[in-house]
């Protein structure tokens, strides 16, 4: 478990370059395998990651020391702590990617045309998938497994704060791999924290890189949509929103909005601004403000807010627009639905936004209306997660609007191919 460091930009690209084309090879020789092939190799990784626990752990602590000593955030610190569940949490997901049906060779559509061709729109691999991500050890496991069980190649590099753990946990993955006969490059961890090694990945390493995933900040997710040369399948931050509506159940309220917002306050399914109607928010605002503050939750609201909880802070404009990952939440009253949706639509970065209320046509429009990858009604928006979507997990929760959205599981780091079967026809 090293982490090299390149003596030269010409040695970087070497190595780099050497990483694309073991990936490209080890892409091919998946594609060659049946899906009980691959399911061996991901219940061996999950056997492997169990029985190096102890490696991991050590690993962690190198990289739990260093963050301290950066003075990262407590959000920052909880992403990337791991524990003894943790890390046995992280193998049970990749029992759980393990169960999965196989996303290859899906028959997707079928249909004949008048002069009897048969055509079939199959399910394949997207072939080598370059991840770049930040803090969190667990995405090093769940990208890996992702691609394994979709029969693609990955390409990881983990954020300099994860670096130990990110290798521990791909040492005991390839040599898994390895165990089983299986190519051990199918799962690749970059060995440099030069940031140059990013600028070399999004170049495409020669075209042997076919999508990018960016899991992290905005800087890092708009970095990589800028200079990015392949197709990119991104993540932004998830500035989530939950709407309590006049029709909604005061103590179902209270509950989703605690748990929305302080379950864990740095996923990014955390909720970072509550909408309250004007026709609840003398009753209602202050319960749910006492649960929040009893929870360790700090308020920012705005002028309507504070006249009826005057303890909150003022949210500025900014606030709208914050990101907190921390017990923090800003407060906003609007006037009903219509309120609620002109707010989501200026403020919401389209990830993950909720509805309360008890009256199901109030909710169906804002279902309908509302333009982001996850809606909910009635739910916390902590769901935003591959795992509770039953995907097993997620590389990430894709807000674009090509190929991939929501969560992105196994099925979803697939593409397709047309299969057309003739028996012998000409075009005139």
């Amino acid at each position: 478990m090293t982490v090299q460091t390149p003596s030269s930009d010409a040695a970087l690209t070497e190595t780099m370059l050497d990483m694309g084309a073991r990936a490209r090879a080890a892409s091919r020789a998946l594609g060659r395998l049946g899906p009980d092939d691959r399911t061996r190799g991901l219940k061996a990784i999950a056997v492997a990651i169990r029985a190096a626990a102890p490696a991991i752990l050590a690993a962690n602590k190198q990289d739990m020391d260093a963050a301290r000593k950066k003075g990262l955030s407590h959000a920052m610190l909880d992403r990337l702590a791991l524990d003894a569940a943790r890390v046995d949490g992280i193998a049970s997901g990749v029992d759980a990617i393990a169960d999965l049906p196989d996303p290859l060779g899906r028959e997707l559509a079928r249909w004949q045309q008048p002069n009897g061709l048969d055509f079939a729109r199959v399910a394949v691999p997207l072939g080598v998938i370059g991840i770049i991500y930040e803090s969190r050890p667990n995405v090093t496991a769940d990208a890996g497994t992702l691609c394994l069980r979709s029969g693609n190649a990955a390409i990881l590099r983990c954020g300099s704060e994860s670096t130990h753990s990110s290798h521990a946990l791909v040492d005991a993955m390839r040599a898994a791999l390895e165990a089983e006969g299986l190519p051990a490059d199918a799962i690749q961890l970059v060995g440099t924290t030069d940031r140059a090694a990013v600028g070399q990945m999004l170049s495409g390493l020669d075209g042997q890189v076919d999508v990018i995933v960016p899991r992290g900040g905005r800087s890092l997710v708009e970095r990589v949509q800028k200079d990015a040369r392949v197709p990119v399948i991104g993540h932004l931050e998830g500035l989530c929103h939950m709407y309590v509506d006049g029709a909604a159940d005061p103590q179902k309220a209270v509950d989703l909005v605690v748990n929305a917002k302080m379950r864990r306050t740095g996923v990014c399914g955390s909720l970072e601004t509550l909408l309250i109607d004007t026709a609840v928010a003398d009753t209602l605002l202050p319960r749910i403000a006492s649960a929040l503050v009893d929870a360790g939750c700090e308020l920012r609201g705005d002028a309507r807010a504070r006249v009826i909880v005057p303890g909150m802070k003022t949210a500025t404009e900014d606030d709208w627009g914050t990101e907190y990952l921390a017990p923090i939440l800003a407060i906003a009253l609007v006037d009903g639905l219509d309120g609620a949706l002109a707010h989501i639509e200026h403020w919401s970065s389209g990830h993950t936004d909720s509805i309360v209320t008890e009256d199901k046509d109030v909710a169906e429009r804002f279902l309908a209306r509302v333009d982001s990858a996850i809606v909910l009604h009635n739910a916390s928006t902590q769901f935003a997660d591959g795992g509770e979507f039953g995907f097993g997990a997620e590389i990430g929760i894709a807000t674009g609007r090509i190929h991939a959205r929501g969560p992105v599981g196994a099925e979803q780091l697939t593409i397709y191919k047309y299969v057309v079967r003739g028996t012998g026809q000409t075009r005139p």
